[in-house]
């Protein structure tokens, strides 16, 4: 059934007549799939989560839209960069399940295994992280190396064929629900910090590993503390070089910066919609005899448009990100831009939502209407956004080092 194109995406006058046909193929798709997936668990039951989140992934995998950008000869649709992200505008419009707890697989330890490991890695992990089968977390931040994460401290030593791991890991999401984690290791104390360290991959079932969980201020438990007591990896488990892991890190991190926000994004610009709605709704002023509302104050709007109008241009400019990546193979550090401004409109958009609400921003899951519990878990949300992934002030490093060619920080 043929779509006609609409004025709402800024793109549809450019597409082709074969990514027309591949949108109205995908959206036939998304509304039959739909109705199948069930409601979402609640967000403390991970068994629930985990059975969720990779069901969907199977359904995606099974209907050919599994890695949709990843390369056809590892198992992906190799999809052109527009393709990739119509598959992304449509099924956030239309409610699709996120990638949720296979986020660590699909956007930055796949994608990292394609460019950087061995043929064997390749053939052995890649297929289980597209059909869903198993789950990653990722192992870098530690207690006292988060921004400075070349100073981790999570100790390799080489024992015959295995790497005997001691140390500790933080802020590790979904860590009590993965199968694999992809762990950066010192392997050389001697070494110059950044050149000391590998990239590997470690069965989370493995003897001597610990996991707590961490609860955090939103009311979940996504993220953990992961302890390693002399916990045997195989040397055969090494993505890249040893003492290499720190470049391969770069790898991850130009994923995880550069593409893995694209799905939030185009939630939040759904939320600007929503505000604006809620806005026209919102008495301003409960005692006025005009019955006006918050969209009728000129400041209100000039906000919300602006956050829509900033939110369209980190939109070019993940298009122009993924583009690149196409050509080069990684995004490239137009990925570090991005997510230092998405940050801070994110905040932007949570302290607008907020200021709509008024005493019910303050509080979760304790007030009549339901849906006032998204505006504070968004606010909540925000405050690690200029954390995760990169801390803004390392963000701004990156550009000004390898965009604008300023000296280096001391």
């Amino acid at each position: 059934m043929a779509r006609n194109v609409v004025a709402s995406s800024p793109m549809d006058l450019r597409y082709t007549p074969d990514e027309i046909a591949f949108r109205d193929e995908l959206i036939d798709w998304i509304e039959t799939a739909l109705p199948a997936v069930g409601e979402h668990p609640d967000r403390n039951d991970w068994a629930g989560r985990r059975a969720y989140d990779t069901a969907w992934q199977a359904m995606l995998y099974e209907a050919g839209y599994a890695g949709i950008n990843w390369p056809k000869e590892f198992g992906g649709r190799g999809a052109t960069p527009t393709e990739h992200l119509l598959f992304l505008e449509e099924t956030t419009r239309r409610g699709a399940p996120y990638v949720g707890m296979n986020f660590v697989g699909l956007l930055h330890a796949g994608p990292t295994l394609i460019t950087e490991a061995s043929d064997e890695q390749k053939a052995f992990h890649l297929p289980p992280i597209l059909k869903g089968e198993h789950i990653w977390c990722q192992g870098f931040s530690e207690p006292n190396s988060g921004s400075d994460l070349a100073s981790l401290s999570c100790r390799a030593i080489r024992d015959g064929d295995d790497f005997v791991v001691t140390g500790q890991k933080i802020w590790t999401s979904y860590a009590h629900a993965a199968d694999y984690c992809e762990l950066l290791v010192r392997t050389d104390v001697d070494a110059p910090k950044h050149r000391g360290i590998s990239w590997v991959i470690c069965p989370m079932d493995s003897p001597g590993i610990e996991i707590r969980p961490i609860n955090t201020i939103a009311g979940t438990s996504e993220f953990a503390e992961v302890f390693f007591d002399e916990v045997r990896v195989p040397v055969a488990n090494m993505v890249g070089e040893l003492n290499d892991g720190w470049r391969v890190a770069m790898v991850t991190f130009s994923f995880e910066r550069g593409t893995a926000f694209t799905s939030e994004q185009l939630s939040a610009m759904q939320q600007v919609i929503a505000l604006a709605e809620t806005a026209k709704r919102t008495p301003w002023d409960p005692n006025a005899a005009d019955g006006a509302t918050a969209w009728d104050d000129d400041g209100i709007r000039r906000e919300i448009a602006e956050i829509s109008a900033k939110l369209d241009a980190l939109w070019a400019l993940t298009k122009r990100n993924v583009s690149q990546a196409t050509r080069t193979g990684v995004p490239g550090p137009g990925g570090s831009v991005f997510k230092l401004y998405y940050a801070d409109v994110k905040k932007h958009l949570a302290d607008i939502a907020n200021q709509l609400h008024g005493r019910q921003s303050l509080i979760i899951g304790e007030v009549e209407d339901p849906t006032t519990d998204e505006p504070v878990a968004m606010r909540l949300n925000t405050l690690s956004l200029s954390i995760a992934a990169g801390t803004s002030q390392i963000q701004r490093n990156i550009v000004g080092e390898r965009l604008l060619g300023l000296p280096k920080e001391r």
